[in-house]
């Protein structure tokens, strides 16, 4: 499998206004798990009065306070949320009632039934060659809606030294944006791209086709940083993406290749495909491979016995 040149980030100053470049800073939550890294990345946008802030972040009083310090003498003209999973929106409605700023994303999460909820949701980490976990299950912001839906490519906000255009990235989520900061040449990234790790795809909302296409637009662009909501800024961008790309489509290979030879089950895909990784995360690892089969019915590569949908428990063949 091609190495990814995953990026590591020192211990954060909890509590603290980082700034990162001329016109960002950062507070960083202290809410360190094994998916959030670190913890997550609230960012402030402009040098100047008039400041937007990307993902507001959890429910937690400590940040909340640490956040609302740095934007002492500052007005928040704009809210803007990648995603809403916990991590990162919650926040944005406690924000918006200080403020009166309005709150700007793509739209709600689907609320979608996934006939494998019952199962394990934690994943290793793929390319950790330590084997390590991550939980998946997030829990979702469903109250999140933005009072502004913004679509590919539209200006999301700015102000006197800065201007936030949307770029749909969907994959991760199917409502999750990245925002382009033009004065920068600066991509925030959210969960699309993290420099400690890959990004989780989960079905059913997950979708690694979307993913996929979505890391072709990113590539497509010229940013010279990327300033993932979990981590440590991404600069050499395009060398980065296409090991993320390449790695995603190597195991994608492995899959066709698994079904091919007659491995009929996501479990016995998972024995094959992760043969070097701790044997109580097989299980749990059936959530990367189902992303990818699903994608591979689509496209007419494999097949579920009796044309069932995809799930985790579903009989695979070739085609």
């Amino acid at each position: 499998m091609t190495a990814i040149p995953f990026v590591t980030l020192d211990s954060p100053r909890y509590g603290d206004a980082v700034e990162v470049s001329p016109l960002i800073r950062r507070v960083i939550a202290e809410n360190p798990s094994k998916f959030t890294y670190h913890g997550t990345g609230t960012y402030i946008v402009g040098a100047g009065t008039d400041v937007a802030v990307i993902d507001p972040g959890p429910r937690l009083d400590a940040h909340r306070d640490a956040l609302w310090e740095a934007l002492r003498g500052r007005r928040v003209t704009a809210i803007l949320v990648t995603h809403c999973h916990a991590d990162h929106s919650p926040l944005a409605a406690w924000l918006r009632s200080e403020t009166g700023a309005p709150t700007i994303g793509f739209g709600p999460h689907p609320q979608i039934v996934d006939p494998d909820a019952d199962e394990s949701m934690l994943e290793p980490v793929d390319g950790d060659e330590r084997g390590e976990s991550t939980t998946i299950e997030e829990s979702i912001d469903l109250e999140f809606v933005p009072d502004r839906r913004v679509v590919h490519d539209e200006i999301a906000a700015s102000g006197s030294d800065w201007t936030l255009r949307a770029v749909h990235t969907p994959g991760h989520t199917s409502n999750h944006l990245c925002f382009a900061l033009h004065e920068e040449q600066a991509l925030f990234t959210g969960d699309h791209v993290m420099g400690w790790s890959t990004t989780v795809i989960a079905p059913p909302d997950g979708d690694m086709a979307a993913y996929l296409r979505s890391l072709q637009v990113v590539r497509g662009r010229h940013d010279r940083v990327f300033w993932p909501t979990h981590g440590a800024p991404v600069t050499d961008t395009r060398a980065f993406l296409d090991a993320f790309i390449a790695h995603r489509l190597e195991r994608e290979a492995q899959v066709v290749q698994a079904v091919r030879s007659g491995v009929s089950t996501i479990a016995d895909m998972v024995a094959l495909l992760y043969a070097d990784v701790r044997a109580e995360l097989h299980k749990p690892a059936g959530r990367s491979v189902l992303a990818h089969v699903v994608k591979l019915v689509d496209e007419g590569l494999v097949a579920v016995d009796g044309d069932a949908r995809p799930t985790l428990k579903a009989v695979y063949r070739p085609v």
